[in-house]
Order: structure tokens, then sequence, then C-alpha cells
């Protein structure tokens, strides 16, 4: 194949994880073996800022430092949950998909690479269409990351694999200590995780129970229609032969009319989703209210997604494998493609990387099977635990200073704008 001369524009979108920076140094490293690939940018804050034409020379960073982005949490590009929403806002999509191809002109960009959930995958894949549409040569592949691991066709994503190793750990942790405080007077302790449609974060907790009596007891999936006086039975049941109950909960838990039992309907996301915050405390108010039974709440928030000192090894030797795949894909002449992840076999375990066309993967979602799940539905079952342990092995030696781990911040040279101010 001829070689497709021109630069490349690598960005980040959604929110971040332990492992979204470690695709970034794949892609990077990765593209620095092809000559023909000339100059390598990356657009800070994901769409948005590339509207804004806020491009960093990549060329100009330590190769230390695009090592060191394996290990390093969030997003060294930064994010952004902006939307080129054709349906709601077609006028504003039109001239947005304008301006970005402006800037793709202005800056030769001929290789994007978009790292994200399912709207980073749409939105991806609305610039492969719209490349096409405008005779304009981009190669386009979309790189897998979310920790909700909902996005469809991929066995799993990068990112998802660490969140679920922390969230474990602390799960174990915290069980430890209400069990160590249990006594004749019950308790009850309710963590809530992230997750607003797919419980595949609150499911991979499960990985902390070692025998039937050990937490969490139960595990409430947003896939599962909450049933109060079911919940309340189980909760009894536990307090009463083991003096406490830890319960873990998906923060988008639905009742029975597809209602999030946690949703502030007078907050809105960038999206328009209801801001989700209190599951965990909803439910202490049921506990809480309905047995007289003393309860806690832990909510694990944005320190989840971000606690690189807990990250798997495996999930980042696979992140760094979907940028390197990405930058292969594209060279070898595919576009309008994200990277997915492929299990080989469980045991011993094996992967491999494939692509799959994004119009298929764009704004679907990919939820909990309910034959992974428990007869009862209040914990995973053997064949969701078979899937997810090999994603939460080995551990991953950052360097250290002063004690805490020592992470890496881009330089961030400014690439010279070309283009005025965005209208």
């Amino acid at each position: 194949m001829a070689e497709f001369v021109g630069n490349l524009l690598v960005a980040q979108s959604g929110g971040p994880t332990a492992a979204i920076n470690a695709s970034i140094a794949g892609v990077i490293q990765e593209a620095g073996k092809h000559e023909f690939i000339e100059e390598m940018y990356g657009g800070l804050h994901g769409i948005l800022g590339i509207l804004n034409e806020e491009l960093i020379d990549l060329n100009e960073e330590n190769t230390r430092t695009i090592e060191g982005l394996k290990y390093t949490p969030a997003a060294a590009l930064g994010t952004c949950r902006y939307k080129i929403d054709f349906n709601k806002a077609p006028e504003r999509a039109a001239k947005d998909m304008d301006r970005l191809f402006q800037v793709f002109e202005a800056h030769n960009v001929r290789y994007f690479f978009y790292a994200g959930g399912n709207d980073s995958q749409d939105t991806a894949h609305k610039i492969h269409e719209q490349a096409l549409q405008r005779g304009y040569e981009l190669r386009v592949i979309g790189i897998p990351k979310t920790i909700d691991n909902d996005l469809p066709y991929t066995d799993h994503c990068p990112g998802y694999g660490s969140v679920i190793k922390y969230n474990a750990t602390t799960v174990l942790e915290v069980g430890f200590d209400v069990a160590s405080m249990a006594t004749d007077e019950g308790s009850c302790c309710i963590i809530e995780v992230m997750g607003r449609a797919a419980g595949w974060i609150a499911a991979g907790t499960v990985l902390a129970k070692r025998t039937a009596a050990d937490p969490p007891h139960i595990i409430l999936l947003p896939e599962i229609p909450f049933d109060e006086a079911k919940f309340l039975a189980k909760v009894k049941f536990n307090v009463d032969v083991l003096k406490y109950c830890l319960v873990v909960v998906g923060e988008g838990l639905k009742n029975e009319r597809g209602e999030e039992i946690g949703a502030d309907k007078n907050r809105l996301d960038a999206f328009g989703h209801p801001l989700l915050s209190g599951a965990a405390e909803r439910l202490a108010e049921i506990v809480q209210g309905k047995l007289n039974t003393k309860t806690r709440t832990v909510k694990l928030g944005y320190a989840q997604r971000a606690a690189a000192h807990s990250a798997s090894a495996q999930d980042i030797i696979e992140a760094v494998a979907c940028g390197e795949a990405a930058v292969k894909a594209a060279v070898d002449g595919k576009s309008g493609l994200m990277v997915k992840l492929v299990r080989v076999q469980n045991n011993p375990y094996q992967w491999t990387t494939d692509l799959h066309d994004l119009k298929e993967v764009a704004n679907k979602e990919h939820l909990v099977p309910r034959e992974w799940i428990n007869e009862e539905a209040f914990l995973p079952n053997e064949q969701f635990v078979e899937y997810a342990r090999p994603l939460i092995e080995g551990d991953l030696k950052a360097p250290r200073e002063n004690g805490l781990p020592k992470f890496v911040v881009l330089d961030k040279v400014p690439v010279e704008k070309k283009l005025p101010p965005r209208g």
C-alpha cells in the first residue's frame, strides 16, 4: 500500500480512567515508527478543544513522559463531554463539522484517533462519515475507553479491569472494618459505585468474596428492577445471621417503573441526563426507616476511576495495545472502525485485538447478561467471576517520590493557530 503522508491528531473524551493515558502512549509510540506520519498533535479537551484549535505538539514531549502516561491516571490531554448532535441541534452540528474540517485541513491532519466511550465512538463515526461526504482523505479509528464497560462488540473496555480491582479491594477492606465492629445491635453499610445503565462496575465487586458469608452480601445492578421488600428481607437475613450486611449499589439503580432511585431531576448533565447522586443514601433511608438498622454509606465517586495506585497491569497492557492497534489499522488504510478486545480463552487467559465498524458501536450499550446474575438477582454468578477475574491480574509498578506515586504531566507545547477564533 502506498504511504499516506500527513499529520496525526489524537484526543480523549468522556470520563477519565486509570488506563486511558496508556492508550495515548500506545498511539504515540506506534506512530513514531512510521515516517510518513509527519507531525503528532494532541487535541486539548477532546473535540471541544479541537474546535477551538487548541492543539499541542506531541513530538516535543519527552520520551520518558510518554512512557509515564502508562501509569498516570485521568486524561493527560484533557477531556470533554461535548456532543455533535445532528438530531437535536442540526445547525450547530453542521457548523461544528465545518469548523472541525477547517482545523484538519489547516494542520494537514490525515490520521484521527478518538479515545472514549459510547458518545465518543459516535463522534468518531460522524467524523468518518463527514470525511467521506466531503472527499477529505482522513483515517478515523476509535479507541475504546470506559470504566462502565458498556461498549458493545468488545469483550471488555480498557479502564474496566482497573476500576473493579480498586472497588473490589475497597469492598474487601471496608468489609473487614464493618465486620470487626459487628455486634448484636446489627449494622448495614452501603457502598455506591458508578454505572448509570450498566452494572458492570458494581458486579465486579463480587471478586472480593472468598466464601458465601464474605461481603459483598448484596449487589444491586441497574439491569435488575429494585424490589424493596425482597431487598429488605435479604438485608435482615444477613444482619440476623452475621450481625452486619454490606451492600454495593450501582448509581443507576432503577425501580420497577424504570426510574433511577438516586436521580436528581432538577440537575442535568451535558447530555440531558439527570445527575445521579443518591442511590446509596436512598437505600440507607429505606433500611434505617423500615428495619431500624444502623446504616452508613460510602460513595467511591471519582476515586474509583482515578485509582492508578491500584491499577490492573493486565488492563494497562491491553490499553496500550489498543492504541498501537489503532495506528496500525490506520496506516493499513482502514477507517471508520473501533479497536476491540477479543477473548481467545479463559484459562489461561488469552486475548487479542480486532476491529469493528463504528456505525454498529455508536450509541449502543452492552449490559450485564441476565444469565450472569444468580437466580435471586442479588449477586453475579460464577460465569461473571470467570469473565472478570483475569482482568484485574498484575500490579502496576509506578515510580515513587516522597512515598507517593510520581505521575507525569505533559509539557503541552502549543501548536501555532492558523485560523480565526471559532464563531
